[in-house]
């Protein structure tokens, strides 16, 4: 009986292997259609609002922007800051504002193959496809892809949809406010906008644009160029 249960444990964990690596390999040169925070808003009736684009058309400031708000090591990285999760942990002990730690790579995995919330379970997963995708993809790729499925408001997902939503044009010509107040959105896309924003979202959006001179100058998006 033991035997028989190892033998079906050992295949059923070859098959989800091949099925994930194959999955992420598609990804790889293939935008995902939808994912399963874009159906949730789908089945509440909110729609979904996306229009992909390559990472070569975003303005640059839009990816320097979400590395200084979301990821400054994110090139530097291989997947996992664990600086970053260590200093999240003791920011949230000394119970002051609650921070994630999630890099970019662990955002993209869970946003195109996972569901939202926490659990061990599903952080878990996330591991496991951050390691694919950073194995698979590169860093360009994921930084492409989590430009155009991170939420970006209600309903809306990706910087260009975002960019067209708050700002009327799209993301090949975003000012460093611009692309500052996107980045300040993702955190909190569904209690925050871009356009006219006030308190937090309005500080943290005009500190990100001073910033994204510093990503640049300081080579922080040097595996994207």
């Amino acid at each position: 009986m033991a035997v028989r249960f190892l033998r079906l444990a050992l295949k059923a964990a070859l098959i989800f292997v091949v099925v994930t690596v194959l999955w992420a390999g598609i990804y790889r040169f293939v935008p995902p259609p939808v994912t399963m925070t874009m159906l949730g808003d789908a089945l509440e009736g909110r729609g979904i609002d996306k229009n992909w684009m390559s990472l070569s058309a975003i303005d640059p400031d839009m990816a320097r922007a979400a590395i200084a708000g979301e990821d400054s090591r994110f090139c530097s990285h291989s997947g996992f800051d664990w600086r970053g999760m260590a200093s999240a942990a003791a920011n949230n002990v000394q119970g002051k504002r609650l921070r994630g730690g999630s890099t970019i790579s662990q955002q993209t995995a869970k946003n195109a193959f996972l569901w939202q919330g926490g659990g061990y379970v599903r952080k878990a997963f996330e591991a496991y496809f951050t390691l694919l995708i950073e194995t698979l993809w590169g860093k360009r790729r994921i930084m492409e892809v989590y430009l155009n499925i991170a939420e970006t408001g209600i309903g809306t997902y990706g910087a260009n949809a975002g960019s067209m939503r708050y700002f009327g044009h799209d993301a090949s010509r975003l000012s460093p406010t611009e692309a500052g107040r996107i980045a300040a959105v993702l955190p909190l896309p569904k209690k925050r906008a871009a356009i006219s924003p006030t308190g937090f979202v309005r500080r943290h959006g005009n500190r990100l644009a001073r910033v994204v001179g510093v990503v640049r100058r300081e080579g922080l998006d040097r595996c994207l160029r």
